[in-house]
């Protein structure tokens, strides 16, 4: 399937710092609840990410990376997950954070 470029648009990808990390013991998949910050006009935003195989929560602040933040919040147990971190998987499927090489910015846009 292919998109338009204005189809890609809609997507609104920005780079956020993680400001606070704490486990979630409660998801059904091991996860940790994240807290975002991308800046003024969009704020601090909480997500649930699937990344406990390469990341320890006492190292994920300070860290940027790359969410969607135009999805509709979505409720994971007890926890808003409000924007969605993106990722690859490794060789074992694995989720590899993604963010920019350089510190940018936050709540800078991708395009």
């Amino acid at each position: 399937m292919t998109i338009t470029f204005d189809e890609f648009l809609k997507v609104d990808i920005r780079v956020g710092r993680i400001t606070r990390a704490e486990p979630f013991p409660e998801a059904r998949k091991p996860a940790i609840k994240l807290w975002v910050d991308f800046g003024p006009g969009i704020g601090e935003k909480k997500s649930s990410a699937q990344i406990t195989r390469h990341y320890r929560v006492e190292d994920l602040p300070g860290r940027q990376v790359l969410a969607v933040v135009n999805f509709p919040p979505r409720q994971i147990g007890k926890f808003l997950s409000e924007v969605l971190v993106l990722g690859v998987p490794d060789e074992e499927g694995e989720v590899v954070l993604i963010g920019p090489g350089h510190t940018v910015p936050v709540g800078g846009r991708m395009y």
